[in-house]
Formats: structure tokens, C-alpha cells, sequence
């Protein structure tokens, strides 16, 4: 069983940062990949980011592609998403989580554990 824990949302203005951290609780946490995802209001939820199970490999929606920075440290059990020059349209609920395979993993239903949720505001 994993438990993710996601922090860091909050309002920001459009061009500026915000920083997502996800903790995870897993006892094994270098066997999993790691996807950051989000959902706005009425829509399905969307893949974002991605990363393997050492950092060495990530992959980004082309919507995010240039401006987000997904990474990961093993020996804190953590998951990092940098968000760069924000738009409006980034605004959602992000939610990281832990997909079993331990390569690339875009598509939420092979993801097997899930956080609750940081809510990111991004005013124009």
C-alpha cells in the first residue's frame, strides 16, 4: 500500500511559479514511476508529467512541455512538479501518483495509487 500526500498549490498570478511536492509513504518507493495528473471542474483528468523509477527519464503533455519540470528524490520519498509561467488555463485540482510499472506511465489507469489532491489557481 502507498500513501501520497500532495502540497504546495495555492493562487498565483499568470507568469509566475508554484512548486508541487508529493511524499509518499511507500517502503519501496525507487519501484514505482510517478505521474503528476489534473482534473478542472467538469473535465476528465488529464495526464501532465512523468517520471521513471530513477529520474533519468520524464515525459510532459505538450500543453506543459517547456514550462513544468517534473523530478523525484528516492531517498525522500518524494515526487517534485516546478511550474513555470503559469496560465489560467493550468488552473485544476493536480494529483500525483504511483504507477507500477516502473518506466514512463501517461495514462491514469495504470496508475495504482493516488493522492488527495492540490488545488492550483492561476489568475489572469
Amino acid at each position: 500500500q502507498v500513501q501520497l500526500v500532495e502540497s504546495g498549490g495555492g493562487l498565483v498570478q499568470a507568469g509566475g511559479s508554484l512548486r508541487l511536492s508529493c511524499a509518499a509513504s511507500a517502503r519501496t518507493f525507487s519501484n514505482y514511476a510517478m505521474g503528476w495528473f489534473r482534473q478542472a471542474p467538469g473535465r476528465e483528468r488529464d495526464f501532465v508529467a512523468t517520471i521513471n523509477w530513477s529520474g533519468g527519464r520524464t515525459y510532459y503533455a505538450e500543453s506543459v512541455k517547456g514550462r513544468f519540470t517534473i523530478s523525484r528524490d528516492n531517498a525522500k520519498n518524494a515526487v517534485y512538479l516546478q511550474m513555470n509561467m503559469v496560465k489560467p488555463e493550468d488552473t485544476a485540482e493536480y494529483y500525483c501518483a504511483a504507477c507500477t510499472s516502473r518506466q514512463l506511465v501517461a495514462d491514469p489507469i495504470a496508475c495504482d495509487y493516488w493522492g488527495q489532491g492540490t488545488q492550483v489557481t492561476v489568475s489572469s
